[in-house]
C-alpha cells in the first residue's frame, strides 16, 4: 500500500471497523445485562409464588398476573420447578401457569440441586445463577428458596429467547456495520481523491520541472503551483507555497548561473581582445625594427629607438592587464593578502599627487580629518594603494578636463571612510548597477579612446571585500561618489607604527 490515498482509505476503514466492533460488543453486552436482569426478575416472581405453597392450597396467594411472563411460554420447558425434601427431588414440573403443570423426570432436572437456596426469605431477591440442563438441552437462570414447610424450591427460566434476541442483534449489527463501513470506504476514497487532487497537481508541477534540462544554457523556469493550490491555510497549500518559493530560488540561481557564464564568456572575449592589441603592436614594431635594421637605411637608429619605445609601452600595457587579471584570479582563489598597519592619509596624499601629475587639467583636492596626522587600517599597503589609484584613475579617465575631483577621508569609532567624488557627467543609469563587475564599460563598441579595460572598479571591489570592507557607487550628473568603508586598525597597531 504505497499510495497515500490507499493508505488513508485503509486506515479509515480499519478505524471504522474497530469503532463498529466496540459499539457492537458494547451494545450486545448492555442488552445482555438488561435481559438477564429481566430474566432474574421473572425468576424471583416465579420463585416467590412457588415457595409460598401450591395454588389455592393452605391459603397460598394466587399467582401474580405477570409471573413467568417475561420471556416464557414459547416452549413447555421454558420454566421449570423442582421441590427438594432432605436432598431428594419430590416433584419436578414445567410451569405453565395458565394450564396444568407438566411433570418432568427428576433425573432430567437434577442440575438444579446445585443451586444454593436462599435461607432468609424476605431479606431481598434471591441470587439467580446460570445452570446447564443437558437432558432438556437448555440453559436456565435458576434460584432456590426454602419454603415455609421446610422444603427447598428451585425455579429456572430458560435463556433461549434471550440468546435468540442477542443472536439476532449480532446478525443485524454485522449487516448494518458492514454496509456502513463499505459505504464509508467508498465515500472516503472519493473524498480522499478530491482532497489530494491539489497534491497531485503539485506533484505534476514538480515532475515537469524535474524533466527540464537545467544543467546548461538559459532556462526559463515558468512552471509554478497554481494559486488555488498554494493556500497557506491548508497543509497542501503550505507545500505549494514552499514549492513555489523553492522554484523562485532555483530560477534566481539559474539566472545568476547564466549571467555568470555570460560574464565568463565575455571575460574570455575581452581578455583575448585586450591582449591581442598590444601583442599585435609588439609583433608589428618588432618586425618593422628588424627590417629597418636589416636594410641599413639612414636614420635607422632613431626610427628603431622610436619603434622600440612603442614596443616597450605596449609591453607595459599588456603586463598591467595581465597583472590585473592575475590579481583577480588570486582573490577569487582566496589567497591571503598581506596584513600590516597602513597609514591611509599618507597613502591618499601620494596617490593624489600622482594623479595630479598624470592629469594636470583636472582640479584635485583633499579633505582630510582635522587634528589627526594619520588614519590607520590593517591590510596590504600595495593593494590599498592600488584601490585609491584605481578610483582616481577612473575619475580622471571618464571625466573631461577641468573637472573637480575631491578625495575625502574620515574615521568613526571603528570604521574608516574614503570618498572619491567628482562633478563630471556621471554614470549611465543602466550601467550603474553593474559598475563594480568585471569589464563593465559604458561603450559597447569597445572604443580605445579612453584606454579603459573595465577592470579597475572590479579590482577595487575585490580588494576592499578581502579587507572586510564595502564599496558603494552613486551617480547623478554633476555628482558621482565612490565610497569605500574599511575596518579601522586597533589602537595597538597605530602605536606600533609610530
Amino acid at each position: 500500500m504505497r499510495s497515500l490515498q490507499a493508505r488513508i482509505v485503509l486506515t479509515t476503514v480499519v478505524l471504522l471497523l474497530v469503532v463498529c466492533a466496540v459499539v457492537g460488543v458494547g451494545a450486545a453486552l448492555s442488552l445482555r445485562h438488561y435481559l438477564t436482569q429481566q430474566l432474574d426478575g421473572d425468576v424471583t416472581r416465579t420463585l416467590g409464588f412457588a415457595a409460598s405453597g401450591p395454588q389455592g392450597a393452605g391459603g397460598g396467594p394466587p399467582p401474580p398476573p405477570d409471573a413467568g411472563g417475561g420471556f416464557g411460554a414459547s416452549s413447555p420447558t421454558d420454566r421449570i420447578q423442582v421441590r427438594v425434601v432432605d436432598g431428594r427431588i419430590v416433584s419436578a414440573v414445567a410451569l405453565t401457569f395458565r394450564n396444568a403443570d407438566v411433570p418432568l423426570s427428576p433425573a432430567d432436572v437434577e442440575p438444579l440441586l446445585a443451586v444454593s437456596p436462599d435461607d432468609e426469605p424476605g431479606q431481598g431477591p434471591p441470587q439467580a445463577e446460570t445452570v446447564e440442563v443437558p437432558a432438556l438441552g437448555k440453559t436456565y437462570r435458576a434460584a432456590a428458596r426454602t419454603a415455609a414447610d421446610g422444603s427447598v424450591v428451585a425455579v429456572g427460566v430458560s435463556t433461549d429467547r434471550m440468546d435468540a434476541t442477542l443472536a439476532r442483534l449480532a446478525l443485524n449489527e454485522t449487516i448494518i456495520f458492514a454496509g456502513g463501513v463499505l459505504v464509508a470506504g467508498v465515500v472516503a476514497a472519493f473524498a480522499t481523491r478530491t482532497t489530494l487532487r491539489p497534491l497531485h497537481r503539485v506533484s505534476a508541477t514538480a515532475r515537469r520541472v524535474s524533466e527540464l534540462p537545467l544543467e546548461r544554457g538559459e532556462v526559463q523556469l515558468r512552471d509554478r503551483v497554481p494559486e488555488a493550490d498554494a493556500d497557506p491555510r491548508t497543509e497542501i497549500g503550505q507545500v505549494g507555497v514552499a514549492f513555489n518559493r523553492m522554484l523562485d530560488h532555483v530560477a534566481r540561481s539559474l539566472a545568476a548561473r547564466q549571467e555568470s557564464e555570460t560574464r565568463v564568456r565575455q571575460f574570455v572575449a575581452d581578455a583575448s581582445h585586450e591582449l591581442r592589441t598590444p601583442l599585435a603592436a609588439i609583433r608589428g614594431y618588432s618586425e618593422l625594427a628588424r627590417r629597418r635594421m636589416g636594410s641599413g637605411a639612414a636614420g635607422t637608429p632613431d626610427e628603431v629607438g622610436a619603434m622600440l619605445e612603442r614596443v616597450g609601452s605596449q609591453t607595459e600595457r599588456m603586463t598591467l592587464l595581465v597583472e590585473d587579471l592575475l590579481l583577480l584570479a588570486r582573490l577569487d582563489a582566496g589567497r591571503p593578502l598581506a596584513r600590516e598597519p597602513v597609514d591611509l592619509v599618507r597613502l591618499v596624499v601620494d596617490a593624489v599627487s600622482d594623479a595630479h601629475a598624470a592629469a594636470p587639467g583636472h582640479r584635485w583636492s583633499l579633505d582630510l580629518p582635522d587634528g589627526e596626522t594619520d588614519v590607520m587600517v590593517v591590510g596590504d599597503p600595495e593593494r590599498l594603494h592600488q584601490v585609491v589609484a584605481n578610483l582616481l584613475a577612473n575619475a580622471r579617465t571618464h571625466t573631461p578636463e577641468g573637472t573637480d575631483v575631491v578625495v575625502e577621508l574620515a574615521r568613526t569609532d571603528d570604521r574608516v571612510r574614503l570618498v572619491v567624488r567628482d562633478d563630471g557627467p556621471g554614470i549611465a543609469p543602466d550601467l550603474l548597477p553593474h559598475v563594480l563587475e568585471r569589464f563593465a564599460r559604458g561603450d559597447a563598441g569597445r572604443a580605445r579612446t579612453t584606454g579603459s579595460t573595465g577592470l579597475g572598479l572590479s579590482i577595487v571591489s575585490a580588494v576592499v571585500t578581502e579587507h572586510g570592507g564595502t564599496v558603494e557607487v552613486t551617480s547623478v550628473p554633476g555628482d558621482t561618489r565612490t565610497t569605500v568603508t574599511l575596518p579601522a586598525a586597533p589602537v595597538r597597531a597605530e602605536l606600533a607604527l609610530r
